[in-house]
């Protein structure tokens, strides 16, 4: 009787049955991403503070949102320009505005100005936005109090 050689009774290595996985698991990925999803719902309005400013008090309507990112130029009480949260100088505003302007002038342009400040300068840097080409320019006030004191 012959000695069988090879796979004997079924016993030893076998042919996988599967194939190679290529399918990418993407439960991990979606757990991860709806964390960060989380934490920028949290986080992300309490990165739109701005500069510090005390906004004159009105019964104006607010303005609706058309634009997706409109510029906003701010003015504190000691007159400094800010345009977003960046010090400005009023020669770097006008450069920075010219560039803005090469780009497109249909661009709304907000000023926010603190209430204890000279008209003068508020209408000194309104008038260079406007010289640049920007015609959508809107002056920012506190719409949660009446101008009655």
């Amino acid at each position: 009787m012959g000695a069988k050689l090879g796979n004997a009774g079924g016993v030893g290595r076998r042919r996988r049955a599967h194939g190679v996985m290529s399918e990418i698991n993407v439960t991990p990925f979606v757990d991860v991403m709806l964390v960060l999803l989380v934490i920028f719902m949290i986080t992300a309005p309490l990165l739109t503070a701005g500069v510090q400013i005390d906004l004159p008090k009105t019964d104006a309507k607010a303005i609706g949102q058309q634009d997706n990112a409109p510029l906003e130029i701010a003015l504190d009480r000691n007159g400094n320009i800010f345009i977003g949260e960046t010090k400005v100088t009023m020669d770097r505003m006008a450069g920075m505005m010219q560039a803005l302007a090469a780009e497109t002038t249909d661009r709304r342009v907000y000023i926010k100005a603190d209430q204890r400040l000279d008209y003068g300068k508020v209408m000194e840097v309104m008038a260079a936005v406007s010289r640049m080409g920007f015609t959508k320019i809107a002056l920012v006030t506190d719409p949660t109090a009446s101008g009655k004191k």
